[in-house]
Parts: structure tokens; C-alpha cells; sequence
């Protein structure tokens, strides 16, 4: 079952072989723990978000299409929106925002048990991304670290930014071209 690939999983996954989920948490545990950590800052919840994470594998039968991108991207999605959903009640628990800074965002550890290949490829990805950031102003940078860290929806971030939806949408959009053709100019996209 090791050598399955991640669509042959997710489709054994769908058909209630848990051994096929436990081989994709072997894969991808410590990704999803790893952007769940960078965003929550707190280790039990980062875990819960994590099991949430491989909780909707197993009980939705989600689809993965291969077509769509890579196997990495959707699950770091589910991820990233099940982080979201708890930043967004937290916030709303609180009424206080999640900051997240780069300098804690450079401060964290690595992933443990990665490869030195992976090693490598993760901190020529993270130079890449940062350097791509560089070319964003101080408020696309603020939008971007407002809907992807702090898990503002657009409709917030109109209100937030007393903008309509339209332009708040029309700028994250163009933000978003900003860093795929910085980017794509490095090779990566």
C-alpha cells in the first residue's frame, strides 16, 4: 500500500480502507501539522486542526482530481480552511485578531523527519515566496496576511477596509498575479 499513489489512496479512502488513510497521515502528518502550527501557534490546536484535517478525508469521500494540481495544494486547501474556520471562531470568541508576523513566521522549527532533500526544497520555496513578496506594496501585503493567516473572509475585509466587495476581491485577485508571475519567473509555477 506504500507504493500507491495519493489518487489510488484517497479512492481506497472513499471505499472505508482505514490502512489507506493511515499511509496518507504517514505521508502528509506532519505538512498538515506543519502550516496548522504556523498559523494557530498552539500545538494542541494545531493537532486538532490536523485531525480535523484527515477526519474529513475519511468522513466525506472528498474528491481529489489529479486534473485540478497536485495532491500537496488540495490538502494544504482542506487545510488551510479548516484553520481558517477555527481562526474565524476564535476571533469571534475573543474579538481579538491572530498576528502573525515574519519574524515568528521565521522563527518556527522546521518539520522534523524531513529529508535533507525536502530540507532543502522547503528553504529554497520559503527564499522564493519571500523574495516574491517584495514586490507587493505594504497593503497587498497586509490583504494577503489578512485572508490567508488571519482567516478574514472578503466580506469582512470589505467591511474591515470600508471598501466594496468588488475591489477588495479585484485587489487580492491582482495581488495574487503579482506573486504567480514572480513566481513563474523563478521557475516554480
Amino acid at each position: 500500500m506504500l507504493n500507491l499513489t495519493d489518487q489510488e489512496l484517497m479512492q481506497l479512502i472513499k471505499s472505508g480502507k482505514n490502512k489507506a488513510l493511515s499511509v496518507l497521515y504517514d505521508r502528509y502528518g506532519a505538512l498538515v501539522y506543519s502550516f496548522a502550527i504556523k498559523a494557530v501557534r498552539d500545538e494542541p490546536t494545531a493537532r486538532d486542526i490536523s485531525q480535523a484535517v484527515f477526519m474529513r478525508l475519511w468522513t466525506t469521500g472528498s474528491d481529489y482530481d489529479p486534473d485540478k494540481g497536485r495532491f500537496t495544494s488540495w490538502l494544504l486547501t482542506i487545510t488551510r480552511n479548516i484553520t481558517m474556520d477555527h481562526l474565524r471562531k476564535q476571533r469571534r470568541d475573543a474579538s481579538g485578531i491572530v498576528q502573525i508576523t515574519e519574524e515568528r513566521f521565521n522563527a518556527l522549527p522546521d518539520q522534523l523527519g524531513l529529508s535533507p532533500e525536502e530540507h532543502v526544497v522547503r528553504h529554497s520555496l520559503r527564499e522564493q515566496i519571500q523574495q516574491a513578496c517584495k514586490h507587493l506594496s505594504n497593503s497587498q501585503r497586509t490583504l494577503v496576511e489578512h485572508f490567508y493567516w488571519q482567516g478574514y473572509s472578503l466580506a469582512e475585509l470589505a467591511q474591515l477596509y470600508d471598501q466594496p466587495l468588488g475591489t477588495v476581491k479585484n485587489r487580492l485577485h491582482q495581488t495574487l498575479k503579482i506573486l504567480r508571475r514572480h513566481l513563474a519567473a523563478k521557475g516554480d509555477l
